[in-house]
């Protein structure tokens, strides 16, 4: 006998699906195009096609437990190719913007981050922490920004370092809530259906973002292979060089600043003109071919200007100190340090959430041999 579900649909999820950037998820009427062209689709149950009859009928349950959506690179062949111009690439990169809202944990830190006018808020937060950090160690006296650029005179690396610590801290234990009860869903409800261990497959997963394979495979969107490629290293560089000169200037006591010609600020400019070159080349194709890019909703572009100007500030940093420009160079890096602080610090309800969903999503396909057809 055929099972009878009910559909009991979720108004609200149809119109954030709107809102974040898939106006047009209502012009799909399955005519499968978009599945038929994917490359990292499976052949078995494929995507995006049941993802937009879920989100159309606001199958909350449904797509939250869905690890297909983060399969999907937002290659935009099936916005190509679709005749009627329902752009499932956007549909799916909204639903996903929509997912972070659901498995955030506080909740109302996943609705914060999705609402523009919750931002100067959530910027606040790491102003008002970075400046009450830097007014405790200098007192108020900042006379000696007149006569040099000290960073550390104007924040100690060690403080630093111990608001990223406990704040990440704290951070990770909240995004683990979200990234368990989004684990415990996707999971198959056969024990033993499995056939890869978790390690073993979140090895291969690992490699395969390294290598970005599967950004290799897209046609209408394949100049974001070397452009997502940069970012990735460029941020993964930035971060290694932050650790790297903590240890150098606490540790091993290095007297400020690191000098040019040192190993660690070579991979630190390498890293962060790697970083600004790649989200240049993917601001320059999302304003330039918006239809053909796509993801221009609000978390997508928060995202993007974030990360954008982590890179412009700590490059200017550098080149501000060397230019002996005293207060502007202050400047800079406080706003440097309070765009740091917003990224990592809200990192489980914005769109560098993805990073952990889709490495979790890839090493389920991974455990249960789940492949792309070609």
């Amino acid at each position: 006998m055929t099972q009878i579900r009910s559909a009991d649909p979720d108004i609200n999820l149809i119109k954030e699906v709107k809102r974040a950037g898939g106006e047009t998820l209502k012009k799909c009427y399955q005519c499968a195009t978009c599945t038929v062209v994917c490359k990292l689709s499976p052949a078995e149950n494929p995507f995006p096609r049941k993802e937009m009859i879920m989100a159309q009928w606001g199958q909350v349950e449904r797509l939250s437990r869905d690890p297909d959506l983060w399969l999907c690179y937002q290659c935009n062949d099936c916005t190509t190719y679709c005749p009627r111009g329902a752009r499932p690439g956007d549909v799916l990169a909204a639903i996903r913007a929509y997912i972070y809202k659901y498995y955030s944990f506080p909740s109302f830190m996943g609705k914060a981050l999705a609402n523009p006018w919750a931002l100067p808020i959530l910027l606040l937060v790491p102003m008002i922490a970075i400046f009450a950090m830097m007014y405790s160690f200098t007192g108020g006296n900042v006379a000696f920004m007149e006569t040099e650029i000290v960073y550390s005179k104007f924040l100690p690396h060690g403080w630093i370092e111990m608001m990223f610590i406990s704040g990440n801290i704290l951070i990770f234990l909240f995004a683990f809530v979200g990234l368990w009860k989004f684990w415990k869903g996707i999971q198959p409800s056969e024990p033993g259906s499995s056939s890869v261990g978790f390690i073993p497959a979140l090895i291969i997963t690992v490699k395969d973002i390294i290598s970005h394979m599967r950004f290799s495979r897209c046609e209408a969107n394949n100049a974001r292979f070397l452009a997502h490629a940069l970012v990735l290293f460029g941020f993964i560089g930035a971060m290694i060089t932050a650790g790297l000169a903590v240890m150098a200037l606490v540790l091993i006591d290095l007297d400020p600043p690191i000098p040019l010609t040192h190993p660690i600020k070579w991979l630190g400019n390498i890293s962060g003109l790697a970083g600004f070159v790649g989200l240049t080349i993917l601001v320059f194709r999302r304003i330039t071919g918006k239809d053909k890019v796509g993801a221009n909703g609000y978390p997508d572009w928060l995202f993007l200007v974030m990360l954008y100007l982590v890179f412009i500030t700590g490059l200017l940093t550098q080149f501000l100190r060397l230019a002996d420009t005293a207060y502007i160079a202050y400047s800079v890096y406080y706003i440097h340090l309070v765009i740091v602080f917003f990224l990592l610090w809200y990192a489980p309800y914005s769109k560098f959430a993805h990073m952990f969903y889709r490495s979790l999503a890839l090493t389920h396909a991974r455990m249960i041999k789940r492949e792309p057809r070609s």
